[in-house]
């Protein structure tokens, strides 16, 4: 099979114009994930049709592979201890949205679709359907955003939680539903049949997800190469989405059970290996979100199914919020998981497509008029809700984590060290001698310092060269040099420096290229004077306490 050109302008188009479009509609303050979508929109079938929806289809593997990465990363959100903590306030929230937005919109498409068809068994089906697809929330572009903006709290460890076991409770409610659509309208589907299907569906995932959550943690623990680790782990999520796709089995549930398993198992050890996939993740979730934009076609629709869209969003919406407060309530969570988890709820995505598709491989053999199906119906509607929904949705998850103050809570050290200058970190008590001081007195000084050397000045506190512990060893061994070498007869000329006003980053980037540990710092590049060390251990330190701050803070 000829690889089409479309697929090579979806990964050339899709990761440097997604880019792209992010930058833009981040300056509007909208979250990045928009941008891809809409890129995607405007190559897809509902733009310039650059790629064809055979191109898409033949990158499914692709989709597949990333719904397994944000599965994995997902699930190294949950650790045991904050389960133990909230489980009944998270299981409440979840049962509540989930079954209200199944209710709020499953019965008004009921009632529209009667009018429609004159026919009730097929019209409760089709409710069936729709309700249960509602329930479903994207955890993809949620935790982008919720990463994006560095968010961290209650209310943000809520939404990780809720739209982790959202796919779970989604997965139940569609396989219900679409048992119970086919047998009202004909079919041969068994309810046991399909609820067997159902458990081996959600439990073979979750024990497959297990096991390669142990086999993971085996090679964490026996390999010493963080790159082997990292080659694992991909091989591993591979091996596991492809026996997931192979046997039925939900992806999402598989890859989230690993990262489950690994993060509590070796909670410290599997830090670097969740930032490295993080890292390695972007253009990942770039593509991601312009497939899920270009596959959206939003052409032909009847008029009634743009009401029935309608009614989706406004009751899918409308559950979510109430259904989220209602279970906050009653389990006495925070006034912010209270007042705000509902509208983090609001984003639709691969989940709710992904089921759509399989609904309308089951019932289309369902007439609902000469030219359409009643799967054509479940496929368009899902498609035109998921386009309007994935619009409003993550910039409400922003609102969300804005409203709630959880914005800025979750820095990294990359973060932090980017808004830093030197000064801000910089030893300011330094030891120093100057250039006629002995032998004598620059061993005893270097005894009192935690540096590995002495900065030389002249009386004007200019630097004049550095002298460390090597150039010292073979002359302190005999003391008659003591006391009549001086600093400047042994002094090394100085490094290079850095600027008080400087970036930090910066500066690690030049301590990086000379491979040292400190570098001097001046007040100016022209005076000579040097006011401070950069110390990359005080770095460390002080990154650390300010992280430690942020997140007592949060909780």
């Amino acid at each position: 099979m000829n690889l089409s050109p479309g697929i090579l302008l979806i990964f050339g188009i899709g990761v440097f114009g997604g880019i792209l479009s992010a930058i833009v509609v981040k300056r509007l303050s909208i979250p990045q994930v928009l941008g891809y979508i809409l890129m995607g929109v405007l190559i897809g079938n509902s733009g310039l049709r650059l790629v064809s929806q055979a191109d898409i289809d033949m990158l499914k593997p692709f989709n597949f592979f990333a719904l397994g990465i944000i599965g994995f990363l997902v699930g190294s959100e949950i650790r045991f201890s904050t389960l133990k903590k909230y489980g009944r306030q998270f299981s409440a929230i979840l049962f509540a949205e989930g079954i209200l937005a199944f209710l709020f919109v499953g019965i008004p498409v009921t009632l529209i679709m009667i009018t429609v068809t004159h026919s009730i068994p097929v019209s409760i089906a089709t409710g069936v359907v729709f309700g249960a697809i509602a329930s479903a929330t994207d955890p993809a572009s949620t935790i982008n955003v919720l990463w994006e903006y560095r968010a961290a709290g209650a209310l943000t460890t809520t939404l990780i939680a809720i739209v982790a076991l959202d796919d779970a409770l989604a997965m139940t409610l569609y396989g219900l539903g679409t048992s119970l659509a086919q047998i009202l309208s004909g079919g041969d589907a068994h309810i046991l049949n399909q609820l067997f299907i159902i458990c081996f569906d959600l439990f073979g995932s979750i024990g497959l997800g297990i096991g390669a959550g142990f086999l993971l943690n085996y090679f964490l623990h026996r390999s010493a190469y963080q790159d082997h680790v990292t080659s694992a782990a991909l091989g591993i999520l591979l091996l596991c989405i492809g026996l997931s796709v192979r046997l039925n089995m939900d992806v999402i549930l598989t890859t989230m059970a690993i990262g489950i398993t690994v993060v509590n198992l070796s909670p410290r050890r599997s830090q670097e290996l969740i930032n490295h996939l993080k890292s390695l993740s972007t253009p990942i979730y770039i593509l991601f979100f312009v497939l899920v934009g270009a596959r959206l076609g939003i052409s032909s629709m009847p008029g009634w199914l743009w009401i029935i869209v309608l009614v989706y969003i406004i009751g899918r919406s409308f559950g979510k919020i109430v259904g989220a407060w209602f279970g906050a309530k009653i389990t006495n969570a925070d006034d912010v998981v209270r007042k705000f988890t509902g509208i983090g709820l609001f984003a639709q995505g691969g989940v709710a497509i992904g089921l759509s598709i399989m609904a309308s491989q089951h019932l289309n053999n369902i007439h609902i008029s000469e030219e359409l199906f009643l799967g054509d119906v479940i496929i368009f509607g899902i498609t035109a809700t998921t386009f309007i929904v994935q619009v409003i949705g993550p910039p409400l998850v922003k609102v969300a984590v804005h409203l709630s103050g959880e914005i800025g809570k979750n820095l990294t050290e990359d973060d932090i060290i980017a808004k830093w200058k030197v000064m801000d970190v910089m030893n300011r008590n330094i030891t120093s001698v100057v250039e006629n001081s002995p032998l004598r007195t620059i061993f005893e000084r270097l005894q009192t310092t935690t540096l590995p050397f002495l900065p030389v000045v002249d009386e004007s506190n200019k630097l004049l060269g550095i002298i460390s512990i090597d150039q010292i060893k073979d002359a302190i061994l005999d003391d008659s040099f003591w006391d009549w070498l001086v600093a400047s007869d042994i002094m090394a000329p100085p490094p290079e420096i850095v600027i008080e006003n400087q970036s930090l980053s910066n500066a690690i980037n030049l301590m990086n290229q000379l491979y040292t540990e400190h570098l001097p710092v001046f007040s100016s590049s022209s005076d000579g004077v040097i006011t401070g060390i950069l110390d990359r251990r005080s770095i460390k330190q002080a990154v650390n306490r300010e992280i430690l701050s942020l997140r007592t803070t949060a909780g």
